[in-house]
């Protein structure tokens, strides 16, 4: 029986940051699976979408991982969120929102066992046929960010991000918020959690 890896644990300083103050960590390279989109999460069916073909994709990887001798805890919902003009997102236009939603893989999972997975997932469930198309298994890097752990709702958030953003502005940073995304991170589902107990990391990445 394969030992199974939890990165949240394995990784803690970049999946269990501070409540209370914004810290710095330096982000690795990995390997993420990812699904690009634009429009609201809440009310965008593209959205919905890119959740119905992540998850699934995912979880077959992890088995196949496993049946191979290596288990791990899927690592939970990651997502990107920007826009081409940056006052639509800092303005909530959310219908000109672009968002990258995305999942982490353990370094050992290869282009050839995504794929395994991919086809698999297009014979159980051929009405993602179009949406799994659109997958990416791509490395992504950030090296330094500012991170802290939002408690609450979503519509909540402003505050904390804004603490993020002081943040960096006090250690003379900078980001573009372009090439620089507002990154967040989702510990908890919100189909099952009480908003007031979910828990979603902040991450901005900057430079000095």
């Amino acid at each position: 029986m394969p030992t199974k890896v939890d990165f949240k644990k394995s990784m803690k300083n970049l999946y269990q940051p501070s409540t209370k103050e914004v810290v710095i960590v330096d982000v690795p390279e990995m390997k993420f699976l990812m699904i690009d989109g634009i429009g609201s999460p809440g009310d965008s069916q593209e959205y919905q979408n890119a959740l119905a073909t992540l998850y699934p994709v995912a979880f077959k990887t992890k088995f196949l991982s496993k049946a191979k001798g290596k288990d791990y805890v899927v690592p939970p919902l990651e997502g990107l969120w920007w826009a081409d003009n940056m006052e639509d997102y800092r303005s909530g236009n959310r219908d000109k929102w672009k968002w990258t939603m995305m999942i982490m893989h353990p370094d050992w999972i290869t282009n050839d066992l995504i794929e395994e997975a991919i086809e698999i997932t297009k014979k159980n469930k051929p009405e993602l046929s179009n949406h799994l198309d659109k997958l990416k298994f791509e490395r992504y890097a950030e090296g330094q960010c500012a991170q802290i752990m939002h408690l609450g709702p979503f519509s909540e958030e402003g505050p904390t991000v804004d603490k993020v953003h002081k943040f960096i502005e006090d250690q003379n940073g900078k980001y573009d918020g372009l090439n620089q995304k507002h990154h967040e991170i989702y510990l908890s589902d919100p189909r099952r959690a009480k908003p007031e107990n979910m828990k979603t990391i902040i991450r901005q990445p900057f430079s000095v």
